[in-house]
């Protein structure tokens, strides 16, 4: 099974038991390129902080794809800046920025630097 069906199959399994609605549809891309820009650019516990905060965000103002893109790229916007300002805190002690194989096939790292259960001590 490839990390895009794995994904796929996690996605839908989460919207149904959320209660999403049975014609959602969520732009993959979108919460992985998300999470990566904010890994990188802030810190890697930054990444699900980041897309929860966004999800919410694009909740609050009516859920809609425009509002989930809106929100997405304020946030992106925000944490390119801060990587490029220099004052992101990176990872704790560790810069690897190996790009092997996810195996997304998207253009994406599939936001695998985005583990905050790698990263000791930032609960």
């Amino acid at each position: 099974m490839t990390t895009d069906d794995v994904l796929a199959a996690w996605t839908a399994e989460l919207a149904e038991a959320l209660g999403f609605p049975e014609d959602f549809t969520l732009d993959r891309d979108v919460v992985l390129d998300l999470a990566r820009d904010a890994a990188h650019g802030v810190a890697r516990p930054a990444a699900p902080l980041t897309t929860f905060l966004v999800g919410y965000a694009a909740g609050l103002r009516g859920g809609s794809p425009a509002d989930v893109e809106a929100a997405a790229a304020t946030a992106t916007r925000a944490a390119l800046a801060r990587g490029a300002d220099g004052s992101s805190s990176g990872s704790s002690g560790s810069s690897s920025s190996s790009s092997s194989g996810s195996g997304s096939g998207s253009g994406s790292d599939g936001g695998k630097d985005a583990d905050p259960s790698t990263d000791a001590g930032t609960r």
